[in-house]
């Protein structure tokens, strides 16, 4: 049965953080694999499992980076991973699957935002290739370690910057239109969408769940490195001094907040026989009418093409033709 998009009443609200909707958990014996894991709202969702007892491993492009931000995390695992790179997302697979463990939780976290016009080796726009097809590879490798699992849940972190833009079908690469880096990241982060609502579908009988989420707007984190400092300004998110404005109510969170939404669709038994639904504020979003584009970025919910279910099937087709990677049959 597909999960309705509508808020459930989780009790839980957009000033809750990581802990709050953590605790009482225990993932003693849980394996987790977090993109991204050693900045940001990553190694604010690695804490968090780690404290409630998870096995966490972090893919990493910059091991001393990534050491150093988890030198207070020594048990943390740390294993190479490229996302624009298929044969690193093969033998990253492949290291893990070694191992024999399940893979209670994947959180497919890692991001880059609104870079300038970059491309991959197969010639795939770079905000395209990481944010989605990297983990979509990823997800479709590690698949049999998801299903030994018998009750895993993969994480697509979004955002409600999906609004920018769908997925343009005929052209994801921008090979034949100007290339905006807002509308790149709007389709990335609606791919990111769309992926978890055809991955739910298609994990469901293997008991394999999946959810997207926007975590809120944390802007003063390395996602935000391609932006200058006027222009972080403008968004209204950082101050005249450059610190951080924090006002969960209009969606600029704190690191802890903004990772509380990632911890609550990886662990939290109210999503238990749920899955395919897009998240924010820790509940799951309602969906803003396609005439509500004037109401502004703040105003909750999730636009009607980032969970429309012909365009979550049609994304899957063009993903599978421009990875080569296919649903394990």
């Amino acid at each position: 049965m597909t999960t309705a998009q509508a808020p459930i009443g989780s009790g839980f609200s957009a000033s809750s953080t990581a802990d709050d909707v953590i605790k009482g958990q225990d993932l003693t014996d849980k394996v987790a694999i977090v993109t991204g894991g050693y900045s940001g709202l990553g190694l604010e969702t690695v804490r968090v499992f780690v404290d409630a007892g998870a096995d966490v491993i972090v893919p990493t492009r910059d091991r001393a980076k990534a050491e150093k931000a988890l030198a207070d995390l020594p048990d943390v695992e740390l294993m190479d991973l490229d996302l624009m790179d298929p044969a690193s997302i093969d033998a990253f697979a492949d290291a893990f699957l070694a191992s024999k463990r399940p893979l209670h939780v994947l959180v497919n976290n890692a991001a880059v935002m609104a870079s300038p016009l970059m491309r991959d080796e197969r010639g795939n726009e770079a905000q395209f290739s990481t944010n989605h097809l990297g983990h979509f590879q990823l997800t479709m490798r590690l698949w049999p370690a998801l299903c030994q699992a018998n009750g895993a849940r993969v994480i697509a972190v979004s955002s409600r910057g999906h609004r920018y833009s769908p997925v343009d079908f005929e052209d994801p690469n921008f090979n034949h239109r100007e290339y905006d880096p807002w509308k790149s990241y709007g389709q990335a982060k609606t791919a990111n969408a769309l992926f978890a609502r055809a991955l739910d579908k298609r994990g469901h009988p293997h008991n394999v769940r999946a959810f997207s989420l926007h975590p809120g707007g944390i802007l003063a984190t390395n996602l935000s490195r391609h932006m200058s400092d006027e222009a972080l300004k403008a968004t209204g998110f950082v101050a005249e001094d450059g610190s951080a404005i924090i006002d969960p109510q209009t969606g600029k969170k704190t690191l802890e907040q903004g990772a509380a939404t990632t911890v609550w669709c990886a662990a939290s038994p109210q999503l238990n026989g749920m899955g395919g639904v897009y998240c924010e504020d820790c509940d799951i979003s309602p969906v803003v009418s396609a005439d509500a584009e004037t109401i502004g970025v703040f105003f909750p919910g999730v636009w009607p093409w980032a969970v429309d279910p012909a365009q979550a099937e049609q994304l899957w087709d063009l993903t599978e033709k421009m990875t080569g990677v296919s649903f394990p049959r």
